[in-house]
């Protein structure tokens, strides 16, 4: 456990002392601890160290977490990969979070299937911001229009925007991210959450607005091979 906690502390220094640099509060970024591979002992070492939220990208392997781990009451799960149509609806049961939505078919669905829950699911839409083909993500002029269809879900919220950026391409992309967040805001009000960085590029992305950057490796070691 005390390698576990020590990364925890090394990264909430690392963000810390970004949020200096850019002249804002540490209270204004989240950490995600990226846990997918990783077993429910490691999340449960995390969560002991102060730890609350988790993301996951393969669904199975989540769920069977989650189930092992359903004492852990204040815990926020996020899903933050590639969404098949197929699995929307163990996404719409177990999360709290969704930050790769890119399809109003995705939009519809998850809608409909969270419906039996009291709580709305929290919704962040992906953008390929770097224009790359064969990546997920919505294009930068259909932003407004997902805006939109999410806010007409009675049991979906609108949180904000995700991006991966292109390798060596983080900084023209962090920027453009902002943009897009800022002028959002103007239109949807419930937009809060800019879901960007990680541990090698967290300092410029909260330069740049972030307020949730998803770190995997730095705190728990090398990715282990996933059951999906």
């Amino acid at each position: 456990m005390t390698h576990i906690k020590n990364n925890l502390a090394a990264i909430k220094l690392q963000i810390t002392q970004a949020c200096e640099l850019a002249n804002r509060s540490i209270d204004e970024v989240c950490l995600l601890a990226v846990s997918k591979t990783k077993s429910a002992d490691l999340i449960q070492q995390a969560y002991d160290s102060g730890q609350r939220a988790f993301g996951e990208s393969y669904i199975q392997e989540a769920v069977e977490k989650i189930q092992q781990l359903t004492h852990l009451n204040d815990i926020s799960w996020h899903f933050i990969g590639p969404i098949q149509s197929n699995k929307t609806r163990l996404i719409a049961e177990n999360f709290s979070w969704v930050h790769s939505v890119d399809r109003e078919k995705i939009i519809y669905r998850l809608n409909e299937q969270r419906s039996n829950q009291d709580i709305p699911l929290n919704v962040c839409l992906q953008v390929n911001i770097s224009d790359e083909k064969a990546k997920s993500g919505i294009n930068v002029n259909e932003l407004e229009r997902y805006a939109s269809l999410i806010e007409q879900a009675k049991h979906l919220t609108l949180r904000g925007l995700m991006a991966i950026p292109k390798k060596n391409d983080s900084s023209e992309s962090f920027h453009k991210m902002a943009e897009l967040f800022t002028k959002l805001k103007l239109s949807h009000p419930s937009i809060d959450t800019l879901s960007m960085g990680m541990s090698g590029d967290l300092t410029e992305a909260i330069a740049n607005h972030s307020t949730m950057v998803r770190i995997g490796t730095a705190i728990f070691g090398e990715r282990e091979i996933a059951k999906e």
